[in-house]
């Protein structure tokens, strides 16, 4: 039997749907890739700790760890405590290191699992910051606290660097430093400011193409301890400009949840392997894990065909999932865990699950079933229903 409900619209109007019903592609096993894949996943908060969710910030470990479990099974690496697990947005400092610690222990248990984990300086009280070295110094201490768990660091884009830093010197100034002393090649993070308003400017301008020009300059300056740089910039042109102009052996992991299929599949230019394509470090690989898996499990054979039948069909998904305001894309990858049964409820830390609507939320329903990304419908119809009933929709 068909299962339907009626959702409402972008009009305002409220219409009958009836889905697919047709579950997500499943990966081999033992899926092995071609291309080095981190997912961007996020946190579960605990809807039972008695806290102003505004104000503080409470885990559910166990589901948390679970789905990182869950990622490592299907091959996908763990980009850790990055902003697709609220970092800044809700997960302080201490509780993105006591994530970290946690998923790496979880990682322990799974051969090849790959993990990577996010150091910035969002520890420190932003007005407070009154120069570069303060900013280093916040680098290092995060560094520090990971390598000491045996971590290899994701450099992520400081907040307090935009704020202070005058010039292009001075990301330079700071890069050195914290790349000169890194124990293991880090991957460096270029989020753009659609992502997170604060980052406007970084590299020292708001003019891109100078901005990449002084991006490559620290990676020539030290390609032996950069693995690659991911950007998330929605621009497949610059990516693709970027991707080709990186030293040797230096890998792009693209960020765009816009492109990442034409991305990840490349152009095959160049003789350099890295410059023909993308890796990936990508947001939306939480949301789309299965499918994800299973397309690069086919990519990996030689079939590029597969490749994007599997996974052309969920570019429209992310792309409303990231829509702007942008810097609220996590509320649809916590409703699609939630939908698909990783988790009991659709709570987020700070609550942020309030930053969307009704009816994008819908939309969202509408996309991921034609996405064929419903892993279980009669769950998710249910769960669909609840929502739309808090909402006073019934039906």
């Amino acid at each position: 039997m068909a299962l339907s409900l009626t959702l409402p619209t972008a009009a305002g109007t409220l219409a009958p749907y009836t889905l697919r019903g047709t579950t997500p592609a499943k990966p081999d096993a033992g899926v092995t890739f071609n291309r080095i894949v981190y997912s961007a996943a996020h946190v579960v908060a605990d809807p039972l700790a008695a806290i102003d969710p505004w104000l503080q910030c409470a885990v559910d470990w166990d589901t948390t760890i679970a789905y990182r479990r869950h990622l490592f099974s299907l091959g996908l690496g763990v980009a850790e405590a990055m902003d697709t697990a609220q970092r800044g947005m809700g997960l302080d400092w201490p509780t993105s290191l006591e994530l970290i610690r946690r998923s790496l222990d979880a990682a322990k248990d799974v051969p090849g699992a790959l993990v990577a984990s996010g150091c910035g300086t969002d520890h420190l009280n932003i007005d407070d910051v009154k120069s570069v070295d303060d900013v280093i110094r916040g680098y290092e201490e995060q560094m520090a606290a990971i390598e000491a768990l045996g971590g290899k660091l994701i450099v992520m884009a400081s907040r307090a660097l935009a704020r202070v830093a005058k010039s292009p010197a001075d990301y330079e100034r700071v890069y050195d430093r914290i790349l000169s002393q890194a124990k293991q090649p880090v991957v460096l993070h270029w989020l753009g400011d659609m992502f997170d308003p604060a980052l406007a400017g970084y590299w020292g301008t708001k003019d891109v193409d100078a901005a990449m020009d002084t991006a490559l300059g620290i990676i020539a300056a030290h390609p032996d301890k950069v693995d690659g740089i991911k950007i998330s910039l929605l621009d497949k042109d610059k990516e693709i400009a970027m991707r080709r102009r990186l030293p040797k052996g230096v890998r792009m992991y693209t960020g765009d949840d816009f492109n990442y299929a034409e991305l990840i599949a490349g152009d095959g230019f160049g003789d350099e392997p890295t410059h023909g394509k993308s890796d990936a470090l990508l947001g939306i690989f939480d949301a789309i894990a299965p499918a994800a898996s299973a397309a690069l499990g086919a990519l990996a054979q030689g079939n590029t065909e597969k490749f994007h039948a599997i996974l052309g069909p969920t570019v429209p998904l992310s792309r409303h999932i990231f829509a702007a305001p942008t810097r609220f894309y996590k509320t649809g990858v916590v409703f699609m865990a939630w939908l698909n049964g990783h988790q009991k409820h659709f709570t987020m830390v700070g609550g942020q699950q309030s930053t969307r609507s009704l009816p994008h939320f819908a939309e969202l329903f509408r996309l991921a079933d034609a996405a064929n990304l419903l892993e279980q419908p009669e769950l998710a119809v249910r769960r669909m229903k609840t929502l739309l009933a808090l909402h006073g929709v019934e039906g």
